[in-house]
């Protein structure tokens, strides 16, 4: 009997391809995004949820939900339930393998970044923030200069500037102002969010008193607003948030009322002191509602505004006429040089 020879084995007795093992697993696995494989390399290799979330950058609820939505998605635990500490279960060791293999292919695909030369300016906003009006009063100004805008985790606000991931950034105080330069823009009213049939829904305004036979739900981490709102909705409890966050993730089934007795929020537009330039001043006056012509910083100038010189308004009036006194001014005699 003789033996199959590789193309054979790659082949089949049929003729079509038959992907490799390590092929097939990571076929399984193709159709899972590369931040949720990041994510789950992380716990995977840490085994402790904690610190891993901490070396993401991110809330270790959202980090705990994601794998928990994995594990939906495939029909299999992770992770051994219970387990202390944190063990992988064989569907995790599987999936460990094929993410590796997925995400160096990712990278691999990824093209190298193109570097135009041209300015840009790199902004960050924290949920909540709306920058639209702002960027379209920097594409009416600087049409050639990019404003680049990211959305940026508010846990990773102040990472996000001093990281050099972004040139300035729409930050919630308190910050670390050490090394930083910010500028409050407006404050932000608490409003308390609960079930449309809660009784709460109908007054106009609440205070802290009238929650306090309510379930609280924990909205400390704006960054998990939206689950935040799901407990609210599921459980019939109540959770305290800025207005902009409550707007943000609206449902039908929940409402929102103002607080009356629970500080403001703050937002403010904050960049590294070591960093401010021309575009960074142009950014804040845009931000500060100074026009084109009253920016207290050198105006930026694009090559195409540059070659064209301002043209200079008639003043209106009318010319000095033959005979008046502007003509019947005789020059004076000329110095030689």
């Amino acid at each position: 009997m003789s033996g199959q020879g590789p193309e054979e084995t790659a082949s089949g007795t049929g003729g079509e391809a038959v992907p490799a093992p390590g092929e097939a697993v990571s076929g399984r696995f193709a159709a899972i995004d590369v931040q949720r494989l990041r994510w789950f390399v992380a716990v995977a290799e840490e085994l402790h949820f904690a610190r891993a979330a901490r070396d993401l950058g991110i809330a270790r609820q959202r980090l705990s939900r994601t794998v928990i939505e994995l594990e939906e998605e495939l029909g299999t635990k992770l992770f051994v339930p219970g387990a202390q500490p944190t063990e992988l279960a064989e569907s995790g060791r599987e999936l460990l393998a094929a993410a590796k293999e997925l995400i160096a292919a990712a990278e691999a695909a990824e093209p190298e970044p193109v570097d135009d030369g041209g300015e840009r300016l790199r902004v960050g906003f924290v949920p909540g923030v709306t920058v639209t009006k702002w960027e379209r009063i920097w594409a009416d100004r600087f049409p050639d200069i990019r404003l680049h805008l990211v959305n940026v985790p508010m846990a990773e606000q102040e990472s996000a500037l001093r990281e050099g991931r972004v040139d300035m950034c729409f930050v919630r105080l308190p910050i670390d102002r050490e090394g930083m330069n910010a500028i409050p823009l407006y404050r932000e009213v608490p409003v308390v969010v609960v079930p449309k049939d809660h009784p709460i829904s109908l007054f106009d305004q609440v205070s802290t008193a009238d929650l306090a036979d309510e379930r609280m739900q924990d909205a400390a981490d704006l960054d998990e607003a939206a689950m935040t709102m799901e407990l609210v909705a599921a459980v019939s409890g109540a959770a305290i948030v800025p207005h902009s966050i409550a707007r943000l993730h609206h449902r039908k089934d929940l409402v929102y009322r103002t607080m009356t007795d629970v500080p403001e929020t703050e937002i403010a537009l904050a960049w590294p002191a070591a960093s401010t330039g021309d575009l960074v001043e142009e950014f804040v006056g845009v931000v500060r509602g100074r026009s084109a012509n009253s920016s207290r910083a050198p105006q930026v100038r694009t090559p195409e505004r540059s070659a064209k010189q301002p043209v200079r308004k008639q003043s209106g009036k009318p010319a000095a006429k033959q005979g008046g006194k502007a003509a019947a001014k005789k020059p004076g005699k000329r110095r030689g040089r």
